[in-house]
């Protein structure tokens, strides 16, 4: 795989790809501009390829493609590791095989085209490497509570549990507030309300799951 850009700019490239351990200047900064031009054009893409897929949908979609592993992935199949600088202990340890590094500074080599050549040649290098990617992902038509179940059950982690903490109005237009909480990974907790106890947890069940997914896209 090829990056399909040329830098006007070579220190910026250099300066992408030079880890902490160098000391300074490093690529800490442009990772973190990287990472949110990341989120907002995968963002996009998404919302074009899947028009019927919710928000907890696409944050599940999104949390696949913009996390330390594939990101690191992307990085080995441009082989920026080869190319990186890092300190003497870095290099002694390994550092150009490890997901972390290997994220950050793809990360970086992202918001190094945005600063070299502005927004649009930024998202179109993005568009160009997740193309393919977004086109493979599956798709899912499970309600929030079977997929937060799945990503429980998947980790080893217990199961949520859901509690009507009350109801209100006539029987013939109630609506329940109801709680789901889960213990691990992270202690989560999300409300909501709803015109019935389902849909409620439901609700609920999307919330504690996009904050699973956005944690562990941060991770």
């Amino acid at each position: 795989m090829e990056l399909n850009y040329r830098f006007r700019d070579p220190v910026l490239a250099q300066l992408a790809l030079t880890h902490r351990s160098i000391g300074k200047p490093n690529n800490e900064r442009l990772e973190f501009l990287g990472d949110a031009l990341l989120g907002a054009i995968i963002a996009e893409m998404l919302y074009e390829a899947h028009p019927k897929a919710s928000e907890g949908e696409l944050s599940r979609l999104r949390a696949q493609l913009v996390n330390g592993q594939a990101l690191a992935l992307v990085a080995r199949e441009l082989e920026l590791g080869d190319e990186l600088k890092l300190g003497p202990g870095e290099l002694k340890s390994g550092g150009f095989r490890r997901d972390s590094i290997l994220a950050d500074a793809f990360e970086a080599l992202v918001a190094a085209v945005y600063l070299d050549a502005g927004f649009e040649a930024c998202r179109e290098v993005v568009r160009g490497l997740f193309g393919e990617r977004i086109a493979a992902l599956p798709r899912s038509s499970k309600d929030a509570k079977t997929r937060l179940q799945e990503w429980l059950q998947a980790g080893g982690w217990p199961l949520p549990q859901y509690e009507l903490a009350a109801s209100h109005g006539e029987d013939h237009a109630k609506t329940f507030d109801v709680s789901c909480a889960i213990s691990e990974p992270l202690p989560f907790q999300a409300e909501a309300r709803g015109v019935s106890r389902r849909a409620a947890e439901q609700d609920a069940a999307e919330t504690v799951l996009n904050q699973l997914l956005e944690q562990h896209r941060k991770s």
